[in-house]
């Protein structure tokens, strides 16, 4: 099988070789400083025995895993820690599409691009089920497309790219679809630090021996470098887990579940707290702007991206490029997740400089 390069890396490389100042929307790296006490415990580290520079336990250390499963209100032997929610999202894929239950995996559109590339890699079919306008999950639409053949859901909320928050009530309508059908349904909640609403309630409040919840700490905690997430699965399925992420990674980074298990403990509501309202000020300033530059737009329920539509400059690669060199700003393209938001940009908003994107986008169309 042949893999196409990520259209997040053909953006940000055509953005790098740019003979101006571009301003990045590309990806999701918070801009904001880690916890202190993780950035204590990473100094700790080298001081401790050497043996604690040899391989931690592939399932992750125990240190770590119980204060999650405190936070998640699980039981500890139900977590694996991966190598990002990436990894985690792929072990609860492969579980679900290896039960012999079917090879579809339905994905709501607009989709993260990395769900239909995993679901590929594993050799499932992917189908793409539409939500509603807001973003919003559309349980008519999950019943619809459901068959025999579908042996996995993923659901993402809070979403990217839509902002949308999931109402549980709609998550609890889908984990009984797949039941009807033998499916298991992949919860990511990697955003779940960043629910501006109040209203984000995870998959596992249903206590359902069909959902596997996967989450990590890049996000939240502002290190997308180090790594470190995790997958919540039924007690069914994780012995399986645990032994493909073994064959696949041995274990993942013993210093980095380190520093990550004492910023956990550590670092008080008051560290996401302050990113949200940080966030929550990006939103009502980009949003702003783009009511004043005339496009369509999608306000954040959850998370930190945007998307936006302006009339006749539809979201292509072509178009993408465009802005990149006539206005400074790189967003993605909308065909990138799917085919309900083909003709819109997605924009992130970790970046000091959003306002000042916001700027050059109400300029740049302003003069069309």
């Amino acid at each position: 099988m042949e893999y196409e390069e990520p259209k997040f890396f053909q953006v940000m490389k055509y953005g790098i070789e740019a003979d101006r100042d571009v301003i990045d929307m590309v990806s999701g790296n918070p801009d904001w400083e880690p916890p202190t006490a993780l950035r204590e415990a990473l100094a700790a580290y080298a001081e401790l025995p050497s043996a604690e520079f040899q391989y931690p336990p592939s399932e992750g250390i125990r240190d770590l895993r119980e204060a999650i499963a405190v936070r998640r209100g699980v039981d500890v032997d139900r977590i694996v820690l991966t190598n990002g929610t990436g990894e985690a999202n792929y072990l609860g894929m492969a579980r679900a599409l290896e039960r012999g239950a079917g090879d579809e995996a339905l994905l709501m559109d607009p989709v993260y691009p990395y769900y239909p590339g995993k679901t590929e890699l594993l050799g499932g079919e992917p189908t793409l089920v539409p939500t509603e306008r807001d973003g919003g999950l559309d349980v008519d639409a999950v019943r619809a497309a459901a068959s025999e053949d579908t042996a996995l859901v993923v659901l993402n909320t809070p979403n990217n790219p839509t902002g949308a928050v999931y109402a549980i009530e709609k998550v609890r309508e889908v984990v009984g679809i797949a039941e009807s059908v033998d499916a298991l349904v992949l919860v990511d909640e990697v955003y779940d630090r960043f629910d501006h609403t109040g209203s984000f309630e995870s998959a596992l409040s249903l206590d359902s021996d069909r959902v596997i919840v996967t989450s990590g700490f890049s996000k939240s905690m502002a290190i997308t470098g180090f790594r470190v997430g995790y997958a919540i699965l039924p007690d069914a399925h994780v012995d399986a887990a645990k032994t493909r992420h073994m064959l696949v990674n041995v274990a993942g980074s013993r210093p980095a579940q380190y520093a990550v298990s004492h910023a956990l403990e550590a670092t008080e509501p008051e560290y996401y707290a302050e990113a949200r309202e940080r966030l929550a000020d990006r939103i009502d300033a980009f949003t702003e702007a783009l009511e004043a530059a005339g496009a369509e737009y999608t306000r954040p329920d959850g998370g930190f991206y945007v998307l936006a539509r302006f009339e006749g400059f539809p979201g292509t690669m072509e178009n993408v490029k465009r802005l990149i060199d006539e206005a400074g700003v790189a967003g993605m393209p909308g065909d990138t997740f799917g085919t309900a938001r083909d003709d819109w940009l997605r924009f992130a908003l970790v970046t000091p400089r959003s306002l000042e994107a916001a700027e050059r986008l109400v300029d740049y169309f302003s003069e069309r």
